[in-house]
C-alpha cells in the first residue's frame, strides 16, 4: 500500500476512534487527540475507549494524548472528528501548534447557526492560510459501531482539491472501508448535515408508534427538502441520490446506532429535549443543524416543512404529535413537479 504516513485524529469519541482503527488497519501510525488526559491515558493503558466503544480493541499503532501540539507536530494530515460547535475553537488553537501546511480531513456533520457556514468554510476561516493546504470532507452512511467490527462500509470524500481528496481516499481505503470520490463539496456537506434533521423527525414518528409507512414518507419528503436547499446553495442534485444523500439518510433514520434517531424517538415518547441530551451525554448534531437549516430556508426562500415543524418542536415547544400530524396533512402537491424543479434548480 506504499509509504505509511503518520496521521493525527482530533476527537476521541466513537467516530474518531473508529477512523483511527481504519487508518491503523492500513498500517498508518495514529496520534489520537482527546480533551481528557484521563481518557488518553486509559486508551494507552487498556487499548480500549471504554466510554464510547468499550468492545473495540485498539491496536498498538494508535497512541492517544491530550496535548494538541504533541499530536500534530511534524504531521501533514489531520483528521477532525469533533462536534461542529467546537470546530472554531480547536482550529484556532491548531494554528499555534503547526510548523508546516496540513490537509484537514473533516468527518464532522453540521452547519453553524447564524453564520450558516458549512464546516469546510469554518475551517478555512479559522486556519491561517500558510498552514492550510486543503480541506477534505469525509461523509456517508457509516456508524462507528459497525466500522470497528470491520463490517462493510462505503463513504465518500470531496474537496476543492481533488488530488487531496484522492490522497484521503488512499489513506482510508481497504477491504471493508470503501471510499469513493465526489467533486461536489457543497452537496456532500449539505447532505451529511441535513440528514440529521430528518432522522430526528423519523425518530419522533417511530416514538409516536406511527410505523414504517409514516417514516418512509418523512424520509422521502425529507430528501426532497435536502435537495431543494442544497441545489439553491450550488450543489449538484445528483449528489443527493448517492452515499452522502440518500445513503446517509437511510442509515441515520433507521438505526438504533443513530443519536439523532434516538433523540427523536425519546421526544416522540414524551421526554423533554434537555432531559434527553443530558441522558445521552453525546452531541446530537441534528438539534443545532435544525436551527441553521431553518435560517437557511428563510435566506434562500426554500420550502422546508419538515425542518420548520422540527424547529417548532425543538425551540418553540410544539407538541411532537401535533407536528407530525400537521406534516402528514399538508396540502397535496404534484410529486414529479417537485422533483423536476429540483433537477432544474428552479
Amino acid at each position: 500500500m506504499g509509504t505509511k504516513e503518520s496521521v493525527a485524529v482530533l476527537g476521541a469519541g466513537s467516530w474518531g476512534t473508529a477512523l483511527s482503527m481504519v487508518l491503523a488497519d492500513n498500517g498508518h501510525p495514529v496520534r489520537l487527540w482527546s480533551r481528557s488526559q484521563t481518557q488518553a491515558e486509559e486508551i494507552n493503558r487498556t487499548r480500549k475507549n471504554k466510554r464510547y466503544l468499550p468492545e473495540a480493541e485498539l491496536g498498538d499503532l494508535i497512541r492517544a494524548s491530550h496535548q494538541l501540539e504533541e499530536v500534530v507536530h511534524d504531521l501533514s494530515t489531520i483528521v477532525v472528528c469533533i462536534p461542529t460547535k467546537a470546530i472554531r475553537e480547536v482550529m484556532g488553537k491548531l494554528n499555534g501548534c503547526l510548523n508546516r501546511p496540513v490537509t484537514i480531513i473533516h468527518a464532522s456533520k453540521g452547519i453553524e447557526p447564524n453564520s450558516l457556514k458549512r464546516i469546510s468554510e469554518i475551517i478555512e476561516e479559522e486556519m491561517a492560510p500558510e498552514y492550510l493546504r486543503a480541506v477534505v470532507v469525509l461523509s456517508g452512511p457509516s456508524h462507528a459501531e459497525e466500522v470497528v467490527l470491520r463490517h462493510p462500509t462505503t463513504v465518500v470524500v470531496s474537496s476543492k482539491d481533488m488530488g487531496e481528496a484522492e490522497r484521503a481516499q488512499d489513506l482510508f481505503f481497504n477491504q471493508y472501508f470503501r471510499v469513493y470520490t465526489n467533486p461536489d463539496l457543497t452537496g456532500v456537506e449539505i447532505g451529511g448535515a441535513l440528514k440529521n434533521i430528518i432522522a430526528l423527525a423519523a425518530g419522533i414518528s417511530d416514538g409516536l408508534g406511527y410505523g414504517d409507512n409514516a417514516k418512509a414518507a418523512l424520509m422521502t419528503r425529507g430528501l426532497a427538502e435536502i435537495a431543494r436547499l442544497g441545489t439553491k446553495m450550488g450543489a449538484n442534485p445528483l449528489t443527493f441520490s448517492g452515499l452522502a444523500g440518500i445513503g446517509d439518510l437511510i442509515v441515520t433514520c433507521t438505526s438504533v446506532h443513530s443519536r439523532n434517531w434516538r433523540a427523536g424517538y425519546a421526544l416522540g415518547k414524551g421526554q423533554k429535549l434537555k432531559e434527553i441530551l443530558a441522558q445521552m451525554g453525546m452531541v446530537v448534531e441534528g438539534v443545532r443543524t435544525t436551527k441553521a437549516a431553518y435560517q437557511l430556508a428563510k435566506k434562500y426562500r426554500v420550502k422546508m416543512p419538515i425542518t420548520a415543524a422540527l424547529y417548532q418542536v425543538l425551540f418553540e415547544d410544539l407538541d411532537p404529535k401535533e407536528a407530525v400530524d400537521e406534516l402528514m396533512n399538508r396540502m397535496k402537491t404534484h410529486e414529479m413537479e417537485d422533483l423536476v424543479n429540483i433537477l432544474l434548480k428552479d
